[in-house]
């Protein structure tokens, strides 16, 4: 399995500016910055960026299609998120596209809230 490929595929539905998909897989594997749920093979993945000194961004939430509807991302986000706060984050944030309803409705039953909207602006 190639985390790059998966990383690229996350990138078709993100907005720009989108990185090379195999340097960003290799650097979070060398970060430790990425994460997956396993169920005989990997099934989700879920990433952590730009920590700050009291909280830390959840990113790069990501299923294949013929592994969506399961609850993998579910259960990855929810458990990582617990795993930050009870390791003395006093917060997790992450942004989300609020136009798709599936990831909205499961970020709010796993407790996370609106505190902003955001805006992005190409100058091009």
């Amino acid at each position: 399995m190639s985390w790059a490929t998966w990383i690229e595929d996350f990138q078709v539905g993100a907005p720009p500016p989108h990185s090379d998909p195999r340097a960003a897989a290799e650097q979070r594997v060398e970060e430790g910055s990425i994460f997956v749920w396993d169920d005989g093979h990997a099934v989700s993945v879920v990433g952590l960026s730009g920590p700050t000194p009291n909280g830390i961004r959840i990113s790069l939430v990501y299923t294949p299609p013929a592994s969506r509807g399961k609850g993998y991302a579910s259960a990855l986000v929810g458990r990582l998120s617990h795993h930050l706060l009870d390791g003395g984050k006093e917060f997790c944030f992450l942004y989300t596209d609020l136009a798709n309803p599936t990831p909205n409705k499961i970020y709010r039953e796993l407790g996370f809230r609106l505190v902003c909207d955001g805006v992005l602006v190409d100058f091009d």
